[in-house]
C-alpha cells in the first residue's frame, strides 16, 4: 500500500467516524476528480491527498477550485492532522 493511499485509508476512517457520507473515488469518467468525497454536517467537502512533497497537477488544482466557487470545501490533504484542523476551521465557520 502506497502512502498516499494508508493516509487515505486513515482519512475515510476518521470521516466516517465522525458519522460522514464518504465515497472513494477510484475510477471516474473525469481526470482530476478528488480521492475522497464526502457531506459531512450538510457541508460538501473534496480532498486531494498526497504524500508530504506530492504535487497536484493542475486539472487537479482546476477542479479543486472549481468546487471552492460552486459553495463546496475542497482541499490538498497531506496528513491526517491537517484534516483535522481543516475541518476544526470548516466546520466551525458561522457557528458561534
Amino acid at each position: 500500500m502506497s502512502k498516499e493511499q494508508q493516509i487515505q485509508k486513515k482519512i475515510i476512517n476518521y470521516l466516517e467516524d465522525m458519522g460522514a457520507y464518504v465515497i472513494k473515488t477510484i475510477n471516474s469518467n473525469r481526470s482530476g476528480i478528488p480521492d475522497i468525497i464526502c457531506c459531512l454536517d450538510g457541508k460538501f467537502i473534496a480532498i486531494e491527498v498526497k504524500r508530504v512533497g506530492g504535487k497536484t497537477t493542475p486539472l487537479q488544482e482546476y477542479e479543486l477550485s472549481k468546487i471552492n466557487k460552486a459553495g463546496g470545501k475542497a482541499k490538498v490533504i497531506y496528513s491526517i492532522e491537517a484534516l483535522k484542523s481543516f475541518l476544526r476551521d470548516e466546520l466551525t465557520q458561522g457557528k458561534g
